[in-house]
C-alpha cells in the first residue's frame, strides 16, 4: 500500500530529525526525496503523486483558513505591511532576475519569471513556525503574516497575467463576502462544540472558500484565507482553529512530502539551489532594512525578517503554470531554504539577543508603532499574558489589589482589554530591550500566564537578573515544564489541570457547607 510507504518514511525521518534538534518538517522534506529516489528502483503506482498532491493542497487550504481565523484586516492595512511587501518584491525581482539570467541558460522572460518565483516567502513555513511558538498575534508575527498575504496577492496577480485562464466576471461577487458574516457567525453559534464545528470549518475552508473561488477563476488559497478572516472576530474563532489543528497538521505532512517527491534534481537544480541559498541572507537583510525604514524597532524587524527568510511554495505554483521545466529545481531550492530557515526560527529570540548590539544601531530614533512601556508607574502586581488564565487572574485581583497592571504582546488583545476597562499595555516579555529599559521599582508580585514556555523562562530569568526579589507565580500543563520554570527562578509553578481539580473541590466544599450538608 503506497500510503504505508508515505507514513513510514515521514514518521521515521521526522523522528530522526527531531532527535537532532531540528523541526520534524525537515524530516518530511527528506522523506519526500527518499520516496522519489525509491521510485527509481521500485515501481510505485502513478496515481500516488496525484493523491499526495491533493492531500498537500487540502493541508495548505486548512492552514491558510486557520491563519485567517487569527488575522484582523486592520492589521494588514499598515505601511510596514503593504509597503514592505511591495517594495521587497520589486527589489527582489530586480536583484534575482539578472542573477539567474547570467547563471543559467534562460531567456529574459524565463529569468524574470524565475526571479518572481524566488522573490516570495513561504506562507506555510512562516505560519507553522509562528503558530508553534504562539507568535501569530505578536506584533512581529502579524507583520510577517501581513507581508505574506501581500506577496500571495502579488503571486495571484502574476499567475493571472501569465497564465492561460482569467478570473470569471462573477469573481466580483467576492467583494460582497463581508455581507455573509452574520450568517457565518450564526452557523458557528449553532454548531456546538463537537464534530459539526469541525465539519463547518472544513466546509468553509475546502468547499466554499477553496472550490468556490476556483470556479470563479480565483485562487483556492485566497478563498480559504478570506473565509478564515470573515470568522476572525467571532468569540469561538480560536476554538474552531484548535479543533482543526490535528487534521491540518496531518495534511501538511503531505505538503512537505510533495515538495521532495517533485522529482530527483539534476545539475541545473543544484546550481540554482546553491546560488539561491547563498542569496538567502541578502533576502532577509532587505526585509530587515525595509522594516526598520518603516519605523519598526530592530527586534520586531529582525524577527519578522527571519520568518520571511526562505523561498515559497507559491513559487512552485507559479513554476507549475508558467515554468514547468523549472519545477524540480525550484522544489529543491524551497526545500533547502526550509532546512535552513526552520531551525533558525526556533532559536529566533536567543539569536536576536546575540546580535542585538549590532542591530540596534540601525533603529530609527523616533516613535515606533511597536513601542513598549518604560515604566509601570506605582503598580504593585504585574500579570504577563492576558489570555483566559491571565484575564481570570486579573478579574480575581482587581477588587483586592489597587495597583494592578497587565502586559500582552498582542496589540489587538491589548486594545480589547482596554475597551473593557482593564489596565493593559503592549509589551513582549521576550524582548531584551524591553527589560533593559523597564522601571518596575514598585512591583511586589508577578504572574506569568503566557502560553509559551520559553517566554516564561526568559521572563523569570530577566526578573531575577534585574534584582527582583518579589513573588513570581506561573502555570503550565506539564510537570517537566514546571520544573524548568522553577529552576529559572519562579517561586511557584502550578499545574493547570491539577489546580482546576482543586478549584472544583473547593467550590463543592463551599456549596456543601452553605447547604449544611456534610460528606460521609
Amino acid at each position: 500500500m503506497l500510503e504505508a510507504v508515505w507514513i513510514a518514511c515521514a514518521f521515521i525521518l521526522g523522528l530522526a530529525v527531531r532527535g537532532m534538534g531540528l523541526p520534524p518538517l525537515v524530516g518530511y522534506l527528506a522523506a519526500g526525496f527518499a520516496i522519489s529516489a525509491l521510485g527509481q528502483w521500485v515501481h510505485l503506482p502513478e496515481y500516488g503523486n496525484d493523491v499526495i498532491g491533493h492531500i498537500a493542497h487540502l493541508g495548505v487550504l486548512l492552514l491558510l483558513f486557520t491563519v485567517g481565523l487569527k488575522l484582523r484586516v486592520r492589521n494588514l492595512v499598515q505601511p510596514e505591511v503593504i509597503g514592505g511587501g511591495i517594495v521587497h518584491f520589486v527589489i527582489a525581482v530586480m536583484l534575482l532576475s539578472p542573477g539567474v539570467y547570467l547563471l543559467l541558460d534562460l531567456t529574459v522572460q524565463e529569468a524574470l519569471l524565475l526571479g518572481v518565483a524566488l522573490s516570495f516567502s513561504s506562507t506555510v513555513l512562516a505560519a507553522k513556525v509562528l503558530d508553534a511558538k504562539r507568535e501569530l498575534r505578536a506584533f512581529h508575527g502579524r507583520v510577517a503574516i501581513g507581508i505574506l498575504v501581500v506577496q500571495d496577492l502579488l503571486a495571484l496577480l502574476v499567475i493571472s497575467l501569465t497564465g492561460d485562464s482569467a478570473p470569471s466576471p462573477w469573481a466580483l461577487l467576492v467583494l460582497g463576502l463581508p455581507l455573509l458574516r452574520p450568517l457565518l457567525f450564526k452557523l458557528l453559534d449553532v454548531c456546538g462544540h463537537d464534530e459539526l464545528m469541525v465539519l463547518l470549518g472544513l466546509l468553509l475552508a475546502l468547499v466554499v472558500g477553496g472550490l468556490g473561488f476556483e470556479h470563479l477563476g480565483l485562487s483556492s488559497e485566497l478563498g480559504a484565507l478570506a473565509f478564515g478572516v470573515l470568522l476572525a472576530k467571532h468569540k469561538r474563532a480560536t476554538e474552531l482553529s484548535n479543533s482543526l489543528w490535528s487534521i491540518k497538521e496531518v495534511f501538511l505532512v503531505g505538503f512537505f512530502l510533495q515538495i521532495g517527491m517533485s522529482g530527483l534534481p539534476g545539475k541545473d537544480a543544484f546550481i540554482l539551489a546553491a546560488a539561491a541559498t547563498l542569496v538567502l541572507p541578502l533576502k532577509g537583510l532587505v526585509f530587515f532594512f525595509l522594516l526598520v525604514a518603516f519605523k519598526l524597532r530592530a527586534r520586531s524587524a529582525f524577527l519578522s525578517s527571519l520568518a520571511l527568510t526562505n523561498y515559497s511554495e507559491f513559487g512552485l505554483i507559479v513554476a507549475a503554470i508558467v515554468l514547468p521545466e523549472w519545477l524540480v529545481p525550484l522544489a529543491l531550492t524551497v526545500a533547502v531554504s526550509f532546512v535552513i530557515s526552520a531551525p533558525l526560527n526556533r532559536i529566533a529570540h536567543p539569536f536576536y539577543e546575540r546580535l542585538s548590539a549590532r542591530l540596534l544601531r540601525f533603529e530609527r530614533d523616533i516613535h515606533h508603532p511597536d513601542q513598549q512601556p518604560i515604566s509601570l508607574g506605582d503598580a504593585e502586581v504585574l500579570i504577563f499574558g492576558m489570555g483566559r488564565t491571565g484575564t481570570a487572574a486579573y478579574e480575581q485581583l482587581k477588587s483586592r489589589v489597587p495597583g494592578l497592571i497587565a502586559l500582552d504582546s498582542d496589540p489587538g488583545k491589548v486594545e480589547r482589554h482596554r475597551q473593557e476597562g482593564r489596565h493593559v499595555l503592549f509589551a513582549d516579555a521576550e524582548d531584551q530591550v524591553f527589560w533593559q529599559g523597564l522601571d518596575m521599582a514598585n512591583i511586589k508580585a508577578v504572574i506569568l500566564s503566557m502560553s509559551d514556555l520559553e517566554a516564561k523562562i526568559i521572563s523569570v530569568r530577566q526578573l531575577r537578573q534585574r534584582g527582583f526579589d518579589g513573588f513570581i507565580a506561573s502555570h503550565t500543563l506539564y510537570q517537566d515544564e514546571a520544573d524548568k520554570i522553577n529552576k529559572a527562578g519562579a517561586d511557584e509553578t502550578y499545574l493547570t489541570m491539577s489546580e482546576a481539580g482543586v478549584g472544583l473541590a473547593e467550590h463543592l466544599q463551599e456549596k456543601l457547607q452553605s447547604t449544611e450538608v456534610k460528606l460521609p
